[in-house]
């Protein structure tokens, strides 16, 4: 039995089981948030809903699958064609595209009525170009000309499209591409520079917008700061509604399916799920989320510290980071740590885009995992039990890329 799982299922099998378990709770959880919302919209059809994110989750399932048996170096070919295609499709959506909440970052696909979310393929495709870029670039690091400033370039043309309707995503975004430009050897004087002008940028837009009239996305932004940094409970529904989720939820919580505060929660099965899961599940279900995301990015180390080439080293980092970084935001906010961001629960919120790039994402770490176990297994094999890792030197980066 084992031996027929590992030969379909290749690369790291804890992740394999992090997104099976993931998935499991996001079905159950999916189907209690979404029980009041079917009863009322679908004509007393509770289940609609879970069978409409079930043919995700398989969705995402297949897609998981077949990219995980894709070499990775497809990836790096890939990523420039698909910044060319969602720079246009982000000023569409910024301009032309479904307003939702004052925020306009879906395009509704014509005859369907189904809404795709273009931040996530940029998101996508930006990690992927940088890992390239990096991957390539070792030998001259710290050349302006042919690796920083294609770099920002593409960073600062994505995150400022996405920035007006999506705050929280475009300053993750930023900030995942400075970890991997720190990890990938750019000097730090140039990161220093960059961080010192992106703290300027944001002061000088945070004098400028207190000055502005509260509307629009402007002031959705201002409400929320406001709420989450003031004592006036009226003016922080959705917060106060999350912390009775949780303190309900004790320690063992109040079963599958027993949530109370999915009644009053706004968006309890996607930005506030984290709450549901908590109420139903206790403080043990909270931690398993938690240490299921905190595993996964601990065996992502393990892929990063057995590659012998830089390239998939960067781009499983990068993706891992995305996902975890908006996963422990997504906690966060649901207690209160952070202002309310709308970002879901990777591989848990219901959401169609969010669930297809996420099992996109696991499968890529799945490619480079299983292609990182099948090097090592050879080197291993070729050298005997004396195999030595070499150690790189500034000229062989090019022949690990």
């Amino acid at each position: 039995m084992k031996e027929k799982i590992e030969k379909y299922f290749k690369g790291d099998m804890v992740i394999w089981i992090i997104i099976l378990i993931l998935s499991i709770f996001s079905m159950l959880t999916v189907y209690s948030a979404t029980g009041t919302l079917a009863y009322k919209k679908m004509g007393g059809n509770t289940s609609y809903f879970l069978f409409r994110h079930l043919t995700f989750i398989i969705v995402g399932f297949v897609i998981t699958f077949l990219v995980h048996n894709i070499s990775y170096k497809f990836y790096y070919k890939l990523a420039k064609l698909l910044l060319y295609l969602s720079v246009p499709m982000l000023a569409w959506t910024l301009f032309r595209g479904t307003n939702l909440n004052d925020a306009s970052r879906w395009i509704t696909l014509p005859g369907t009525g189904l809404s795709f979310q273009t931040s996530d393929l940029a998101k996508f495709a930006l990690i992927m170009y940088v890992a390239g870029i990096l991957g390539r670039s070792q030998q001259n690091i710290g050349d302006i000309n042919t690796v920083l400033r294609p770099i920002l370039f593409w960073v600062l043309v994505v995150c400022g499209l996405i920035l007006p309707a999506n705050f929280s995503t475009a300053a993750m975004l930023f900030f995942i591409c400075l970890v991997l430009m720190f990890i990938g050897r750019i000097p730090l004087k140039y990161i220093g520079s960059i961080v010192g002008f992106g703290v300027v940028a944001l002061t000088i837009f945070i004098l400028v917008a207190s000055k502005l009239p509260d509307s629009g996305r402007l002031g959705t932004w201002k409400s929320r700061v406001e709420s989450f940094t003031s004592n006036d409970s009226d003016g922080n529904y959705q917060a106060n509604q999350a912390k009775i989720a949780i303190v309900n939820g004790r320690y063992l919580g109040r079963g599958p399916g027993n949530s109370i505060q999915r009644n009053f929660l706004p968006h309890p099965y996607s930005d506030f799920i984290f709450a549901i899961v908590v109420e139903e599940y206790g403080l043990i279900g909270a931690l398993t989320i938690l240490a299921l995301y905190l595993m996964l990015l601990f065996r992502v180390g393990a892929i990063v510290r057995k590659s012998q080439r830089t390239f998939p080293a960067f781009l499983v980092t990068g993706l891992a980071l995305s996902i975890v970084i908006q996963a422990l935001i997504n906690m966060g906010v649901a207690v209160n740590i952070f202002p309310v961001t709308g970002q879901t629960l990777p591989l848990v919120s219901m959401g169609g885009t969010s669930m297809i790039f996420t099992s996109a994402a696991f499968g890529i770490i799945l490619s480079i995992s299983r292609t990182v176990q099948a090097e090592s297994a050879n080197t291993e094999e070729q050298l005997g039990e004396n195999f030595i890792e070499p150690e790189l030197e500034d000229n062989d980066y090019e022949d690990y890329y």
